[in-house]
């Protein structure tokens, strides 16, 4: 029985760690590594020589260096939407928190121990009409970005009786397909920064989405609105947030990554990183990072990837191999590695090849074992960049 090595960088759910069978042994030596589960430490690839798949239990991926995992021909996963409830629940409850003044109504409590009977209750009734707060209901909330957080705390909108309008530059049809009729899609980002009583960011941290929120994102605003970023800290400029907040422009930011330059100011509320800090979500995203893991390990398949195509293929019927190409998306990769196995006389049982426009990848089912010296001729050509060989027999079937 064929045994793969992972290593677990983070400290991750047990249960999900669980979904491991007995062809995965749990790899302390990171040299040693065939998969790599991470939360959100920094992965060094110069640590890891043999890893094949990065698994990350979690949405964003900015602690994997992507470019050099491709140039290495590692495949890279993620857990969309495994967090999304737990991501949207904090949302809310923070936009609610702030709205009505719940800690400084915490901290008058704490300051009556010294009151009691009916003083107490005079004091309350004197005191709480500065604790008057807003409703969510009838106001406008903003979203920007529609994957599976974005779509559920747009829904969520709707069910608290708001007008709800959202914008992503890159929708995917499956998610829109997710929004409740009543959310209102728009036609750019202005659009939505112009009505929108309350902003929720909900992109993903890339090169296109850092330093989003600079000055003039935040000049298109509506005066007096409350942003709120639980998508990733650096998506947003403090420093162009804070002008915003001083000069009453911005009423509020509430975010998730606390910054030594917005920590302190009387318009911010902070928590944490606790997002997808919930027992379910880190089950979850365990969960699906560990079957993406076992998928792509032992059967070369690939799904929720950041930087390879989704490729899915039962093993065919009497093959004994499967050959993994990995491949730069140029012209005729396809034939180079049916013309090698032929030429070696190994007959193709089935083929599916994919691309992502900038990755090709390539299951290739044979009838007879592909040898060492095959795969290192084919790993040789031209724009070839990884070649694996994952032994299969007869009864072998996806789970």
């Amino acid at each position: 029985m064929r045994i793969y090595p992972v290593h677990i960088l983070n400290t991750l759910s047990a249960e999900g760690l669980a979904l491991f069978g007995p062809n995965f042994r749990i790899e302390e030596n990171r040299a040693k590594a065939h998969g790599l589960l991470v939360r959100s430490s920094p992965v060094k690839l110069a640590e890891f020589p043999e890893l094949e798949a990065i698994a990350r239990a979690g949405a964003g991926v900015n602690n994997i260096p992507l470019d050099e995992a491709t140039e290495k021909g590692i495949c890279v996963f993620n857990t969309p939407g495994a967090n999304a409830n737990a991501v949207v629940e904090l949302v809310f409850t923070m936009l609610g928190i702030w709205l009505r003044h719940v800690p400084q109504g915490l901290d008058f409590c704490q300051g009556l121990s010294g009151f009691a009977g009916a003083q107490l209750n005079a004091e309350i009734e004197a005191r709480k009409k500065m604790f008057r707060g807003q409703e969510l209901a009838d106001k406008t909330l903003g979203i920007i970005g529609l994957g599976q957080i974005g779509v559920r705390a747009a829904n969520l909108g709707i069910h608290h009786n708001m007008r709800v309008i959202g914008y992503d530059p890159y929708p995917v049809l499956e998610n829109i397909h997710r929004l409740l009729p009543d959310v209102r899609l728009a036609q750019s980002r202005q659009e939505v920064l112009a009505q929108a009583d309350y902003l929720s960011l909900h992109v993903p941290l890339n090169k296109a989405t850092a330093g989003l929120v600079n000055a003039e994102f935040l000049a298109g605003m509506k005066k007096g609105a409350v942003l709120l970023n639980y998508a990733r800290g650096p998506i947003a400029d403090d420093e162009a947030v804070r002008a915003a907040l001083d000069s009453g422009h911005l009423a509020a930011y509430l975010s998730d990554f606390p910054t030594e330059q917005l920590l302190g100011h009387d318009k911010v509320l902070f928590t944490p990183h606790l997002g997808a800090s919930t027992s379910e979500s880190e089950e979850h995203c365990t969960a699906m990072a560990v079957q993406e893991l076992k998928n792509y390990l032992q059967y070369g398949t690939v799904t929720h990837s950041v930087n390879f195509p989704n490729a899915e293929s039962i093993p065919a019927a009497g093959s004994c191999a499967r050959l993994i190409m990995i491949n730069r998306d140029v012209p005729g990769m396809i034939g180079l590695a049916s013309n090698i196995l032929g030429k070696h006389g190994i007959n193709i049982a089935s083929y599916t090849n994919k691309s992502n426009g900038t990755i090709g990848y390539n299951i290739i089912d044979t009838q007879t074992p592909v040898s060492p010296e095959v795969r290192r001729e084919i790993e040789a050509a031209d724009g070839v960049i990884r070649v694996r060989i994952i032994p299969l027999n007869s009864s072998s079937g996806l789970p």
